[in-house]
This record gives structure tokens, sequence and C-alpha cells, in this order.
């Protein structure tokens, strides 16, 4: 391994991920350098460091002792993983987008191609605490998504993003996990058998080295990963203070798409979506095919209107429909009445009344015609309906 391959994995063990002060130092003089720089704790020359920044070397110094690269190495080769350095073939060039934020180098593990995965490619986020209508949404995106040759991202949690990742296996696509913990460490262990399907067949991302344990800052911290990663994020159930609110915010600055799924005005898993689209401008996604159309070729990618069910009184010609629809809804009519509503002369009338109660959309009775129940339900589809004339 190069001088500054060791480096970029030292400095993964020894700062949080996408430290602005380390990232400024390594844009300076190089990783080595920087490396070198919280060894001796001083700042490089020309560089300007505050007093906070530099009580960060101190303890990035004291992390170093106890750093292994090499190590860390060895037991990623154990799993077939590898480092994955800036400039390198597969590392995703969108990750620039984040600028002094950027990671230092990732960690993967899986047979994936991390760069050519995340070239059309959807971020699908939400709550851990999902509800039904939550995970069966976040599913079927995610396979229909992979259909249609699309990656999907996200963080490897409990909730919609396991349900997206799954879909996504189900289909047989690709899909990236972003996790706040090395990929060797199963967290959180509910998800340790779809963690290994994911090892055996896509790719799992972290910027912390194997056995690194997470915390609460590296779940936020990693959402802007699956933001920049990603054209778009999708919010398919998110609370209040959802973290997939987070990966929101990230793609909004990263001017990637934010797209959140409608859900119960009740539902509390629901009111971080709703928030998006009334406050943040996100765009309303009910179909996967309106995800695509957002992220995807402009003008090429266009989602089709949505199908509306087509009913046994459409297929009629346009004077049986109106005798049709000149009937009440209620009670009984004659001929004559339904010749002056309908606007045509009786010997049509007693023509189409023949016709309409031979397809059962009216019956006779000793009072008068009337409709039959079948055609009192205007939003029965035509499979249901009777044959029309």
């Amino acid at each position: 391994m190069s001088d500054e391959r060791t480096a970029r994995a030292t400095l993964t063990a020894v700062a949080e991920p996408g430290d602005i002060f380390l990232n400024r130092i390594i844009d300076h003089c190089g990783p080595e350098q920087a490396l070198e720089s919280i060894r001796t704790t001083r700042i490089p020359d020309g560089l300007y460091a505050s007093p906070k920044e530099i009580q960060r070397l101190e303890h990035w110094r004291i992390r170093l002792i106890a750093a292994e690269p090499d190590q860390d190495m060895a037991v990623c080769s154990q799993f077939r993983g590898r480092l994955v350095c800036p400039g390198d073939p597969e590392w995703p060039t969108t990750l620039d987008d984040l600028g002094t934020g950027r990671p230092y180098a990732l960690w993967l593990r899986g047979p994936g191609d991390l760069r050519y995965s995340c070239l059309r490619s959807v971020a699908i986020v939400g709550s851990r605490a999902a509800s039904p209508y939550g995970l069966r949404a976040a599913s079927d995106f995610a396979a229909e998504l992979a259909d249609g040759g699309w990656t999907v991202i996200s963080g490897g949690a409990l909730g919609i993003d396991a349900a997206a990742h799954r879909g996504v296996l189900a289909a047989d696509g690709s899909t990236v996990a972003v996790l706040a913990n090395g990929v060797d460490v199963p967290y959180p262990a509910a998800n340790e058998g779809l963690f290994a399907e994911m090892a055996r067949r896509s790719v799992l991302v972290s910027e912390s080295p194997p056995g690194t344990h997470p915390h609460r800052l590296r779940f936020l911290v990693r959402n802007r990963l699956i933001a920049a990663l990603s054209r778009g994020t999708v919010v398919v159930e998110a609370e209040a203070r959802s973290g997939a609110l987070n990966t929101a915010s990230w793609a909004a600055k990263l001017g990637r798409m934010v797209m959140a799924v409608p859900g119960p005005i009740t539902s509390r898993s629901s009111v971080g979506c709703h928030r998006l689209l009334r406050e943040d401008g996100a765009t309303l996604t009910t179909r996967t095919a309106e995800i695509i159309e957002a992220v995807g070729r402009f003008g090429t990618d266009l989602a089709p209107p949505p199908n509306t069910p087509v009913l046994a009184r459409d297929r009629l010609e346009p004077v049986t429909r109106s005798v049709l629809e000149a009937f009440p809804s209620r009670g009984t009519t004659g001929p004559a009445q339904l010749a002056v509503k309908a606007g045509v002369d009786l010997t049509t009338i007693n023509a189409k009344l023949g016709l309409l109660a031979a397809a059962g959309f009216i019956e006779r009775t000793p009072s008068g015609w009337r409709l039959t129940k079948s055609a009192k339900t205007p939003t029965s589809p035509t499979t249901n309906n009777p044959k029309p004339p």
C-alpha cells in the first residue's frame, strides 16, 4: 500500500468523518503531511487554525497512537474488502460536491462497483419505526427502480432503509448501504442477514475502518454521503425529528432532487414528509415513474399519466350514454321523461332502453324503468360490469 493510501486509511481511524478542518489540511498539503501535522500537532505553514481546531489536532494525536492501518487492511482483505481513495477508478466523483466535507477514503465490502452503481441511483430513506404502508411503498419503489436499471442507496437501518434494500435484492438489482460503522460490523444486529446478502451481491460502504462501532453523530454525518452518492432522495416516511429529514436537507444543499411520499394526515410517521412538501418544496411522489422522471434524463424519462379506471358506461356510444345519464339516481322514470331530458325522440328512446336493459344497466318495473344496482356504482371497473351494447 502506498504512503498516501496508508495515510488516508490512518486518517479514517483518527478523525471523525468529513471533518472540515482536516480536509482543509489535506487540500493544503496532502494526506501524508496532514498525518505529520497530527503527529507533531503543528499547523502547516500558510494555514490558519482556530484554538478549537488546534485542540482537535491534539485529540487526533492521542487517537493516532492506537491506529493500525496495516491491520485494518489485513482484516479488510479477509472479507475481500477494499479501501477506495480519491482518484481511484471506483471513487464516485459526485462526492467532490461535498467540498471540505468529503470523505478521506471509503472502506468497501461486496462485489458491486461503487462508482458505476451510483451513475443511475436514487436514495430511499425514512423512519425506523415504519408503518406497513411505508414498508410496502419503500419495497415496491426499490424493486421497480431495480427493474429499470437504477441503483437504490440507503443507510441499512431498520424500517424503510431495510425495506428498500430488500426490495432491490428481491428484484436481483443493485443496492448500496452507507453505514455509520465498519463494513464488518452488523448494526443493527437484526439486519445481519441482510448485510451478509448485500456483501455477497452488492456493496456496503463506510468511512470508518473495520471493527468500528457506531454512535449517534456518525448516523447524521453518513447521511451526507447518501445524498451525495445519489441523483435524488425519496423520503418515504419521516417523523418530525427523523434522520431522513437530515438526508433530505443534504440533498437540497447539494442540488439533488428531494421527493416525499404523502401519508395519512393522522400518521406521525408522515409528519416530516408533509413538512417537506409544504415548506421545503419537495416533489410529491406516488409512483416509481415519477421518481425516474425527477432524476432521469430531461424530456426522456417522463412519467406517463396515471391510468384511470375504464367503466362499462364509458364504452357506450354517445346517444346511448346520454339516455343512461338521463336516468334519476333513485326511483323510476318513463320514456317520455327520458326523451325530454336526453333530447332524443321516443323511437330512439325505446330502442336504447332495450339495449341498456339487455346490457344490465337498467331494469323494468311495474312503475317504470330504473337503474340496476351495478349501474348506480359509477366507480365499478369494466371487469365487474356487464358487457356494454
